[in-house]
């Protein structure tokens, strides 16, 4: 809906300005503010040097969705690939005493979806919605949040739809999460991490993610401590909790399927992925990055540089993509763009999963209805692609 949008641009706002200050601040310089939130490919060459793929296994029969080498595996060996959708909603409505979810949440929603030939949902998450922190309303905090959260989930794996879970909207202190903050942050990011392990340790084909976007420097990223992350009216800089720390919960949670770690500066810059990747034992690792047409790194020169050679090592997950950052104007509504991202992404064997399943009525909208009835030229061309290309569903096990 229209205010959904409004609030998800205004979040993205205050992210990107959020951004920009850390990027004064940081070691290295930031390469984007970015936007809304088959078979293994060869090896890699970059100038003189060749990535191979990763050789580690397993430390245990695969139950379900798997990661071996640089591909997602099923539970049957065969290969995944992610060509999927963003459900955007459940980050904001909560807080915003909307409800759980912007839109139906109902199983002939996601019959549409399945319906577009796409094979996973990426859902956000909100920290304060989760745990039930104070100021959420009750009837969308705390055990209502986390029930329909699963329900969901279900809902989507009996529909042959993986489900991707992100935590996006976070805050210290006693803050609400009432918008995406620049990391994860100490006081609470952890006790969610625990507890949405603990919920689907027995789930084999769900991908758990820890954080969407960072606007902090990749060793930051990587340990937490006190860096470019602001939070609240006066930006003031919080303790941030790390992608390693995140890895290290879920684990002793009884977590042991797939995390999705993403990139810095917004989840756009992977060039220093491989270097700062967190240590698992259980080598279930996959590298996020989030690509719009209109970002610092879209181009293929630029992906050629920095995505390929991880795409080479560890299965890659574009876990937003769109044509541009805007909702509004005519470079924001064509598919030009996009299409280019999804056609590199195609030929590294990378997933996707494009933004948004929203009946927004906005460029960024992939949908007029949740019926699944194409919105403009981005909706059409997205559907057309994931109708031609047909990747294989979640083989629901009976």
């Amino acid at each position: 809906m229209p205010a959904a949008s409004r609030s998800r641009r205004r979040a993205r706002r205050l992210a990107a300005a959020g951004t920009a200050a850390a990027c004064v601040a940081a070691l290295a310089g930031c390469a984007s503010a970015a936007g809304p939130s088959g078979g293994a490919p060869p090896p890699t060459a970059t100038g003189t040097e060749t990535h191979a793929p990763r050789r580690d296994r397993p430390v245990a029969p695969a139950k379900g969705l798997h990661v071996d080498g640089n591909r997602l595996l099923d539970a049957r060996g065969h290969a995944v690939v992610f060509h999927g959708v963003n459900r955007s909603g459940t980050e904001y409505a909560c807080v915003q005493g909307q409800g759980i979810f912007d839109g139906p949440a109902t199983a002939a929603s996601v019959r549409a979806i399945a319906r577009w030939h796409a094979n996973a949902v990426r859902v956000p998450l909100n920290e304060s919605c989760w745990l039930g922190l104070p100021g959420v309303p009750r009837p969308f905090a705390g055990a209502r949040y986390r029930r329909a959260i699963v329900a969901y989930a279900r809902l989507l794996e009996r529909h042959g739809l993986y489900p991707m879970l992100s935590l996006m909207w976070g805050a210290p202190g006693r803050h609400l999460a009432t918008y995406q903050s620049g990391a994860p942050d100490r006081d609470h990011s952890p006790a969610l991490w625990r507890s949405l392990a603990r919920t689907f340790r027995h789930d084999h084909d769900v991908v758990l993610a820890p954080w969407g976007e960072t606007v902090v420097d990749a060793d930051c990223f990587l340990h937490g401590g006190v860096c470019e992350a602001t939070y609240g009216p006066r930006n003031a800089p919080y303790a941030t909790a790390g992608m390693q720390q995140a890895v290290d919960v879920m684990r002793r949670a009884g977590y042991t399927g797939v995390i999705a770690i993403p990139g810095v500066d917004r989840a756009n810059d992977l060039s220093g992925w491989l270097a700062h990747e967190p240590r698992d034992p259980l080598h279930q690792i996959v590298a996020e990055a989030h690509v719009y047409g209109d970002n610092v790194c879209a181009a293929t020169p630029c992906l050629d540089r920095t995505l390929a050679p991880v795409a080479a090592r560890v299965p890659l997950v574009l876990g937003e993509i769109g044509e541009s950052v805007e909702d509004e104007g005519a470079a924001a509504c064509g598919t030009r763009r996009v299409a280019a991202i999804i056609r590199w992404a195609d030929a590294h064997g990378a997933g996707y999963d494009a933004w948004a399943w929203d009946a927004w009525g906005t460029c960024s909208a992939l949908v007029g209805d949740y019926a699944g009835a194409p919105h403009a030229a981005y909706g059409r061309w997205v559907q057309a692609h994931y109708s031609r290309s047909r990747v294989a569903p979640l083989r629901v096990r009976r």
